[in-house]
């Protein structure tokens, strides 16, 4: 897939660095290992051209619990995955047979330009593009059934599917930090079109189906190279999304920005360097070797120990300290060798199956942030990074709760 993320991301990085931001029991309780059975044929209704077709609820996605009073939080770490796809490279069937062997769920921003075959490009009209541009191309059929097979799979064994939008346009002269709300609008329409007409657009009408409605498997995205958020934000507000994953954060508990749970990647601390480094393949390299893709073989080896070392670190800031979620972005991408795939390996066999830890999609951590106490989540932002309450987790979360919202579990029982 098509690199991402590019300078101006970096370069937005380097001046966050600069000032120095100081500082598993599975993937759900409940969940289970293994591929969700599809449903029966009688259970599936097509949607549209039968690109898409209702199944019934998710597989594994497990019933989000409050807190009981004075129980320490879990840790949560999401992984996920701009432009999801699959190519020659497999990395997509890699990281699901990775993530389930660790009892992990992740989530997928899918390119919509990757359902979309080369000779009906035209179909495509980015905002203040021409039509048929995009900085990532498009695909083949052979591409997009494999792509098809992937998504399927994955959302079987209840995974999310989110967006990565379309073209991936960054920069100034028409990027996505130029688009008003009612562009963005349009980039998002399209990103589903593409995504219940592939069957149409490829002529491949006897395939099955994406076992999902996407309008409402859609809840949340991140912006290509981190821009254009503020009308992003507007725009997915109104369509009904429930977070943005767009921005770079330190290590803390999130909270609702317009509407929206702000789940941003975060600093962690970048082994050899005074500054901390954005948990993405992307910043790493860029930090290592520039732009240069391929850069020196020699350094392979150490510069995804590196970024390996960086999240391990991070993470153990979090689940020794203030239990913050730790979101982390990726790409299916062999860059520098591909050493950024093999850290992102080690990560998550190090800690998806450490006690307390949950793996999770930004769907199911969005779902946990939902029903619990908003008193509770205000006390967790007071921590700062690194942060565990002085007097114990017990003490610490021991308030009385607000009631729970009807029908939660772990919610007192209401006497009628």
């Amino acid at each position: 897939m098509a690199a991402t993320q590019r300078i101006a991301a970096g370069a937005a990085l380097a001046a966050a660095c600069a000032t120095a931001l100081a500082g598993c029991v599975g993937a759900q309780e409940g969940a289970k290992k293994g591929a969700g059975a599809p449903a029966p044929k009688s259970a599936v209704r097509p949607i549209g051209d039968g690109s898409t077709a209702y199944t019934g609820a998710q597989p594994y996605l497990p019933r989000p619990v409050r807190l009981k009073p004075g129980e320490k939080p879990p840790q949560f770490v999401v992984f996920s995955w701009d432009g999801a796809g699959e190519d020659s490279q497999k990395l997509f069937s890699h990281f699901r047979k990775i993530a389930k062997a660790n009892n992990a769920t992740m989530t997928y921003f899918l390119s919509g330009v990757y359902m979309l075959p080369e000779d009906k490009s035209d179909l495509y009209r980015p905002p203040q593009h021409s039509p048929g541009s995009s900085e990532i191309g498009f695909n083949d059929e052979q591409g997009i059934e494999d792509t098809v097979k992937q998504l399927r799979g994955a959302w079987l064994e209840g995974n999310e599917i989110g967006t990565h939008f379309n073209g991936h346009f960054c920069g100034s002269g028409g990027g996505v930090g130029e688009w008003s709300v009612a562009e963005w609008k349009s980039e998002i329409a399209q990103a589903k079109w593409f995504v219940k007409s592939w069957k149409t657009n490829t002529g491949m009408r006897e395939s099955s189906p994406l076992p999902f409605d996407y309008d409402k498997e859609l809840i949340g995205a991140r912006t290509p190279c981190l821009e254009g958020q503020e009308n992003f934000r507007k725009a997915a507000r109104q369509l009904g999304f429930r977070y943005d994953t767009s921005g770079v954060n330190d290590q803390v508990w999130p909270e609702k920005k317009e509407g929206l749970w702000d789940l941003s990647m975060q600093l962690v601390p970048f082994p050899g360097h005074t500054y901390e480094q954005l948990t993405m393949d992307y910043n790493f390299m860029v930090n290592q070797s520039g732009t240069q893709t391929q850069g020196d073989p020699a350094k392979y080896a150490e510069w995804g120990n590196q970024m390996r070392d960086g999240l391990v670190r991070g993470f153990y800031r979090a689940y020794d300290g203030n239990r913050a979620p730790l979101v982390i972005g990726n790409h299916f991408e062999s860059w520098n060798g591909g050493t950024y795939m093999r850290a992102v390996d080690e990560v998550i066999e190090h800690v998806c199956t450490k006690p307390e830890v949950r793996c999770v999609s930004f769907r199911q951590l969005a779902d946990w942030l939902d029903v619990q106490d908003p008193a509770t989540l205000d006390k967790l932002r007071g921590l700062k990074v690194g942060e565990a309450p002085k007097q114990g987790w017990a003490s610490f979360l021991s308030g009385r709760p607000a009631p729970a919202p009807r029908g939660v579990p772990g919610a007192p029982a209401v006497k009628p």
